[in-house]
């Protein structure tokens, strides 16, 4: 494959990408993290390029953000549409979604269609068939672990290609949709060394949560009681047991969510509950000086791979992960952090002593930094971008 020093498109190609995304600007989450990521590394590659004929950018369809969204790459080389109104009903969005679509296909005929969600798969797929226009469909983790209903498969089935981020969502929708593994491609998540780098621990934090003396062991995740998989309550049953070994140890979670009166009343019948501060939500600025707090990071959970894991390990912070799930990417298999059995309190137990006790190289946070960089940082994400890109330019282009 091609390096991204290498990467030469056609410009005809660039203005004939069209993506569409059902969000990224009104919400907040991984996947719009993630994709806003996508969008830094495209742009840094077309930036690269001859200049995009008047005209002739590349597009791209929102069908849940509106105009009044922040949107950081406005003014850019993408030409954005905002499909949310106002006053008017989601069924309302997909039908503009549909007409808007249809007439960039009928008056731009794009070479590619780079559909960002499951949910918009068999409306692209429908409309990509009647004039014969090859389709990507990104995927990221639990909404195609499972099998999902027939035009979702087909849509996924007919797909030119599909980008995923860890070989581990790959084989689970594999598995459960029919799909060829040949033709699904690995775009991993991707975190930014600039911005989240080690540090020493803020003293006005310390102060704020108690933390004076204290082992800290944080998490970052939703508290959603849909999302129990991330192990909050898990780690909170496997404190009575770290608290023999370190008595000072404190539990900080990071988050907010409809679940979180069910993990305080847990802390307290764990007798656990002066050990565990529920911080709240904390703004993706002031993330660094947080993680800075930590000890360790543990997040025994099923993640399509876990961007928060490579936020950690950024600021030199080792971690704990699930050992069934996406995390084998970023902690590459074990080789950079501890894998337990996800809903194991005694195997987080054990794992979060042995990170405490601070001996194993997994502890070594220069080196954890540097060797999460090499393979995830936001270079990394370009190269591979590119790599990807050029095998979609159709062979008569080449």
């Amino acid at each position: 494959m091609k390096a991204e020093a290498d990467f030469q498109q056609p410009i005809e190609q660039w203005a004939s990408h069209v993506f569409i995304f059902l969000e990224i600007f009104e919400g907040e989450g991984g996947i719009q993290s993630y994709v806003k990521d996508i969008l830094r590394a495209y742009l840094s590659l077309m930036a690269k390029q001859a200049k995009v004929a008047e005209g002739r950018s590349p597009e791209v369809f929102l069908l849940r953000d509106g105009k009044d969204c922040q949107n950081p790459f406005e003014p850019s080389l993408l030409k954005f549409h905002y499909l949310k109104v106002k006053g008017r009903s989601a069924t309302w969005g997909r039908l503009q979604l549909a007409a808007s679509l249809l007439q960039c296909l009928v008056w731009r005929r794009p070479q590619r269609i780079y559909c960002g969600h499951i949910n918009l798969a068999p409306l692209v797929q429908r409309l990509c068939r009647l004039f014969n226009i090859p389709y990507t469909v990104l995927t990221y983790g639990k909404e195609v672990w499972t099998p999902l209903s027939k035009p979702y498969q087909q849509a996924l089935q007919q797909a030119d290609s599909i980008w995923t981020i860890s070989r581990y969502s790959r084989d689970c929708a594999c598995a459960a949709n029919g799909l060829d593994r040949q033709r699904i491609q690995i775009l991993p998540c991707a975190v930014d060394g600039d911005a989240l780098t080690p540090g020493p621990k803020s003293a006005e934090l310390i102060a704020r949560y108690n933390l004076a003396n204290a082992q800290v062991l944080m998490t970052v995740a939703r508290l959603w009681r849909g999302d129990i998989y991330k192990g909050v309550d898990v780690t909170i049953r496997a404190l009575p047991t770290i608290a023999k070994a370190f008595p000072r140890v404190k539990y900080l979670v990071i988050g907010r969510g409809d679940d979180q009166p069910r993990l305080a009343q847990l802390a307290k019948d764990m007798g656990v509950s002066d050990r565990v501060i529920f911080a709240g939500f904390v703004p993706t600025p002031d993330l660094v000086d947080h993680y800075r707090l930590a000890d360790a990071y543990v997040m025994p959970s099923q993640e399509g791979f876990g961007i928060v894991y490579l936020e950690a390990m950024a600021c030199g912070i080792p971690v704990l992960s699930g050992d069934a799930d996406g995390s084998a990417d970023p902690l590459q298999d074990g080789r950079l952090g501890w894998r337990v059995p996800h809903r194991d309190p005694e195997a987080v137990a054990a794992g979060c002593i042995e990170i405490l006790q601070g001996t194993d190289q997994r502890c070594q946070g220069p080196w954890l930094r540097e060797q999460a960089l090499a393979l995830f940082g936001k270079d990394a994400l370009t190269k591979r971008l590119a790599e990807l890109l050029q095998q979609d330019i159709p062979t008569a282009d080449l």
